[in-house]
């Protein structure tokens, strides 16, 4: 059975993007249920968020705090297994590592009486949001406190949902506790136990429990990157992009090994039924042999229904005539996560401009980046990273402009502005600046 639909575009040179899978979703419903929240929350406050939560995550949080207690912080922390607390510490200082290099730094300069430069400043106080639906992510907690403390955010607001269980095994209404262990580990000064859009809208309205942010970021589905979206829009809050739903591309050529592809596809696939996994290759004999180890990943696939689904809605292998069109294709797709798996995977990859993140050659796999290679992964979806880059450092920080000039060089330059405001018709333009060159009131 063909797990993967053919896209041929052998000797067809025109724009492919059109054609290329994306996940089939009914954006003005979805839109219009994340509106209603948005307006409830603004409206309601925390009352909202209590009920947003019972009908969504069917948990009942009107008798506890919203907001996690330290104890419960603390015990979490303190029942982390061994080996994972020190995974998550190798993952923090591995993310720490990139994201100091990655840091935008001030720079001034001074010549013929002009001093011009940019300050970078961190954002008072930022949101993140942790998903917890189909899985747990711990690691999004290291992705998005690390280059925030990096960066000197003051303060850290961390939303999740409540998905834990008790010894029990049970719902018990606190969120998973890996998250909020991995929260308590790296210093985040508040958690909320609260999810989806309703989760974003209180990190940018604020509510009694929720302090308001000038920043909110991180992962999550479709209605969380909505409500992203929309608050940006009414200047409510500054976000990373659009972080929906996953995908990779794989560039591969006839030295890839079709195991190693299948276990990529599959990998991505795990995490949502709108996850999209692409291979694009000069290689048609490749195909079956992919195909014939998707067969086995899915098989053994511990989310084999997940991974079904995605592969049939989203799975697509393109095929391109040669090293040139597998660059034009995965520019045009700019995937979250791109591989490249080629022949000289290095030259190939420098000729890709679009990715959120490339990783290159067989040895290094997407997963390294999920976890703990370096780089975030917190990254731009649905083709957007054609214009926009994943999370780093500088998403906390606002590059303010600074300029001073002399009297002197003010004199210098008045012409031009003298010239540029009369063609522009805005003469008290100029007025602002002839009434510091000769010193008096208007003539």
């Amino acid at each position: 059975m063909a797990r993967l639909r053919v896209l041929d575009l052998r000797g067809d040179a025109s724009d492919p993007r059109d054609r290329l899978p994306r996940p089939r979703v009914d954006l003005a419903a979805a839109r219009e249920g994340v509106r209603a929240t948005l307006a409830a929350v603004a409206r309601d406050g925390d009352a909202a968020l209590v009920a947003a939560t019972r009908r969504f995550d069917e948990v009942d949080l009107a008798d506890g705090p919203l907001t996690v207690p330290d104890e419960v912080l603390d015990a979490a922390l303190d029942g982390l297994d061994p080996m994972l607390r020190a995974a998550l510490e190798r993952a923090a200082s591995q993310v720490r590592r990139f994201h100091e290099r990655a840091r935008p730094q001030d720079w001034e300069e001074e010549a013929d009486g002009v001093r011009m430069g940019v300050w970078w400043r961190p954002v008072a106080r930022a949101g993140v949001y942790v998903p917890g639906g189909k899985a747990v992510y711990p690691s999004t907690v290291v992705m998005t406190v690390v280059p925030a403390r990096v960066a000197g955010v003051e303060e850290i607001v961390l939303c999740t949902p409540p998905t834990g269980v008790g010894p029990d095994g049970r719902r018990d209404g606190w969120p998973d506790r890996t998250i909020l262990a991995a929260a308590r580990l790296l210093g985040v000064d508040r958690v909320v136990r609260v999810g989806g859009a309703q989760a974003v809208a209180a990190m940018a309205f604020g509510t009694g429990s929720v302090p308001r942010c000038d920043l909110v970021v991180g992962p999550g589905n479709l209605h969380v990157a909505l409500a992203k979206q929309e608050l940006a829009a009414e200047g409510r809050i500054g976000t990373d992009g659009y972080a929906g739903p996953t995908e990779i591309g794989v560039v591969a050529d006839a030295t890839a090994d079709p195991r190693v592809l299948a276990a990529d596809l599959v990998a991505q696939a795990e995490h949502d039924e709108l996850a999209t996994a692409v291979l694009i290759t000069d290689a048609p004999e490749l195909v079956p042999a992919v195909e014939a180890a998707l067969e086995t990943e899915v098989t053994a696939a511990r989310h084999r229904e997940r991974v079904e689904a995605a592969l049939a809605g989203q799975g697509t292998v393109v095929l391109v005539d040669d090293v040139d069109g597998m660059v034009r294709v995965a520019e045009a797709l700019a995937a979250e996560h791109l591989e490249v798996q080629t022949a000289d995977a290095a030259a190939v990859a420098r000729r890709i401009r679009y990715a959120g993140t490339t990783f290159i050659g067989a040895t290094t796999p997407v997963s390294l980046g999920d976890y703990a290679a370096g780089p975030n992964h917190t990254l731009p979806t649905s083709g957007t990273a054609r214009f926009r880059g994943g999370l780093t450092t500088a998403s906390f920080l606002v590059p303010v402009n600074v300029v001073a000039y002399d009297e002197a060089a003010l004199r210098e330059l008045a012409p031009s502005v003298r010239a540029l405001a009369t063609a522009e018709d805005l003469p008290a333009h100029w007025r602002a600046v002839e009434v510091r060159l000769d010193g008096a009131g208007p003539s």
